[in-house]
């Protein structure tokens, strides 16, 4: 009996590891957050999520969900398209994995490094904006564009693009040929099959990679960091100040509060991810 009860365990062993990294770096996180939110000098307190309705910090909440959405939509777009280009051409082509591998760096080239070489671009002494004042009489290098909402939405899409291109080519790859046959041999036009049939099959996918996009977004912060240096637009710049701020008084765990708003956006954005990738994995196989 023994011997069976471990040979049954034995498949499950090589989970732990996953298990104890889970458990040290998202559960233990989460349930600290949890409780610091809704605690105060050692004692249950509301005083933390009372500052959440703030207008200060509901402008920054605005101001994160709007640059995620943008970015969001910006990166499913040019993305989805950038993937059906890829599906066109040849499933083992070169293209498809010179796309790919690139895709798959740039998609995690982010944090400071990503920042510096905006801000070495087009910032005020950068390469591009230097030259374009010089030559096309633009006014980059006296401008701070870069270095407000408007910087986070452009630089967030570098890395938004690419990784929606290798969300959304799985789905794109499920779209079988014999479908289009068979669409044609019923006498449907390019569009009415687009229309009828490619369209809302891909929907689901779609929806879901914004989704990610978002959420991929909202979650940032050393970009973001990096490039604003003067107040807190976006909801991770306002934990950052709460937690290195030494005027936040009453509120010691007010950065607890503001993580779990974000645990509690990111978790239901990613709960409408999970169930449109179950409807898209009906028909992708």
């Amino acid at each position: 009996m023994a011997r069976t009860r471990l040979a049954r365990l034995r498949p499950a062993l090589g989970v732990v590891p996953f298990g104890v990294y889970l458990l040290i770096f998202l559960v233990v996180p989460t349930v600290t957050v949890v409780i610091g939110a809704f605690a105060e000098d050692g004692r249950p307190s509301l005083t933390n999520l009372a500052g959440l309705v703030e207008p200060s910090v509901l402008t920054a909440l605005l101001n994160s969900v709007l640059v995620s959405a943008v970015t969001a939509v910006i990166g499913g777009v040019v993305g989805a398209l950038v993937a059906y280009a890829v599906v066109t051409g040849r499933p083992d082509g070169a293209l498809r994995r010179l796309v790919t591998s690139v895709c798959g760096v740039l998609a995690q080239f982010g944090g400071v490094t990503l920042a510096f070489a905006f801000i070495a671009t087009l910032g005020i002494s950068g390469v591009v904006s230097t030259w374009l004042d010089a030559n096309l009489g633009t006014s980059l290098t006296s401008s701070v564009w870069l270095f407000g909402l408007k910087g986070l939405v452009l630089v967030y899409a570098y890395f938004q693009i690419p990784l929606m291109v290798i969300v959304f080519l799985p789905a794109l790859d499920g779209v079988r040929v014999q479908w289009r046959e068979a669409a044609s041999n019923l006498g449907a036009t390019t569009w009415q099959y687009w229309r009828l049939v490619g369209l809302p099959l891909l929907t689901p996918a779609f929806l879901g990679s914004l989704l990610l996009l978002f959420a991929n977004s909202f979650a940032a912060y050393a970009t973001a960091a990096a490039l604003v240096s003067q107040g807190s637009p976006i909801i991770p710049l306002w934990i950052r100040s709460a937690l290195t701020s030494e005027v936040v008084l009453g509120r010691q765990n007010f950065a607890y509060a503001l993580a779990l708003e974000m645990i509690v956006i990111v978790a239901v954005v990613m709960a409408g991810y999970s169930l449109l990738v179950r409807r898209t994995a009906r028909w992708v196989r």
